[in-house]
């Protein structure tokens, strides 16, 4: 236990000792030497006290110390007050880390954590599993040298880690995992891998099974339509036929344009285009959307007004963006009220390249916004059905600007109009 006023004490009794010497020195006149004696003795004593302090500290098996008196018994019950609460942390550590690691154990997913040199600490039981790591075998060793898929070896080293990659397993070709890594501490990676392969074939069955049903549909309605244009439609000698034969052909032709936006749908989500290979020139490309838009426009009397910078030319794939600009702009055309406006944007800023459709048509409602780009989401399915819209639109639009590393900003207010927006990134435009 430690007294505050220890010290004193010491002073006191070391006092008290060199006066007993000094009082020996008098009395044999020769206070000097004797006072010389007394040091001597004690340095001797302070010394021998030192040995024992090393030889308990580095060779004694004893937890508590040797008992002794004076200062160095509160020198021992210091050393042994500091061991002890060093011991109790090391074990409330010991308890935090074993704990630390049942958990990362019970994870459903292999985790690796590694340091700012990729060299691996620690690794749990699917990481062992899954990616083939050895444990405590492989500690120490580079995580790009035991994970050698190109694809993760690019990704690992870029240090964009903002999206997980896709890559087939290490020990398994056949299973695809998707890799995510997230920064922490002192310049520590943990690697999370997750077993994705399930996922991904039912992504890709669904992707071949509307492509494949898409494209078999297109023959027979193709079919339907060229036959209905040939079949009579007199309205004066049978009103009735007339108008199914009429309705029938409205019908297949909403058909065939959901097949052909499934279809697009499809080639956007197969794409493995490069965007960086081609330039867009998206002047032409919208001045020849603007006659369409125009076209489009004769039953509706909107004034529709483009504004281009027709000096900004991106990099890209041209018929995704096409397809993607003429989306928005004809959507506008068809959900504005007769007589509205609507203005087109194409202008560079400090960001990059940036494309908007402003309309003052009715506006979409708050809630609707966050599912507008779901496939076959409608806000309004009666109007919708009526202006014969497929539901696909701006779901091709999202699919076309996640492949340009960009994505679809709404801002709409109900009774006073849309507008729908996005932005590529400087990095994509020509001559920059």
């Amino acid at each position: 236990m430690y007294y505050p006023f220890s010290w004193l004490k010491s002073l006191l009794r070391l006092g008290g000792y060199l006066l007993v010497f000094a009082v020996v020195g008098w009395y044999l006149d020769d206070m000097l030497l004797a006072i010389t004696l007394g040091a001597l003795v004690l340095l001797t004593i302070n010394y021998w006290q030192l040995l024992k302090l090393n030889r308990w500290l580095w060779h004694s098996r004893k937890m508590s110390p040797p008992t002794v008196k004076g200062v160095w018994e509160h020198i021992y019950e210091g050393i042994y007050y500091l061991q002890r609460r060093n011991r109790n942390k090391r074990k409330e550590l010991g308890e935090l880390v074993k704990r630390f690691r049942e958990g990362s154990e019970a994870l459903p997913d292999a985790a690796v954590v590694v340091d700012a040199k990729a060299n691996i600490i620690w690794c749990n039981r699917l990481a062992r599993l899954d990616l083939g790591l050895k444990w405590p075998a492989d500690a120490g060793r580079r995580l790009d040298n035991l994970i050698r898929h190109p694809d993760f070896i690019a990704y690992f080293h870029a240090g964009d880690f903002d999206h997980p990659i896709e890559v087939p397993a290490p020990t398994n070709p056949g299973k695809t995992f998707e890799y995510r890594i997230m920064p922490y501490g002192e310049a520590h990676l943990l690697l999370i891998a997750r077993d994705i392969t399930r996922v991904s074939q039912l992504e890709e069955m669904r992707k071949d099974f509307v492509a494949n049903v898409s494209h078999e549909l297109r023959t027979p309605l193709t079919v339907l339509h060229g036959y209905l244009e040939l079949l009579p439609a007199d309205e004066q000698e049978n009103p009735f036929q007339a108008k199914a034969i009429n309705e029938m052909a409205a019908q297949t032709q909403r058909m065939q344009n959901l097949v052909e936006d499934l279809l697009v749908l499809s080639r956007i989500e197969a794409s493995s285009e490069r965007i960086y290979e081609n330039i867009v020139d998206m002047p032409a490309m919208f001045r020849q959307m603007e006659a369409e838009a125009q076209a489009l426009n004769k039953d509706k009397h909107h004034t529709i007004t483009f504004h281009i910078d027709n000096a900004l030319k991106v990099f890209g794939v041209e018929t995704e963006l096409r397809s993607a600009c003429s989306n928005l702009v004809f959507n506008a055309v068809h959900y504005t009220p007769a007589g509205g406006q609507i203005d087109v944007y194409w202008k560079a800023d400090n960001e990059g390249a940036r494309f908007m459709v402003v309309d003052n048509g009715d506006g979409i409602a708050q809630n609707h916004l966050a599912r507008l780009t779901e496939r076959f989401y409608r806000v309004d399915k009666a109007r919708s059905r009526k202006t014969g819209g497929s539901g696909l639109g701006l779901s091709i639009v999202k699919h076309v600007l996640t492949h340009h590393n960009s994505r679809l900003e709404i801002a709409s207010t109900v009774g006073q109009g849309s507008e729908f927006s996005f932005l590529l990134s400087q990095e994509l435009i020509a001559g920059t």
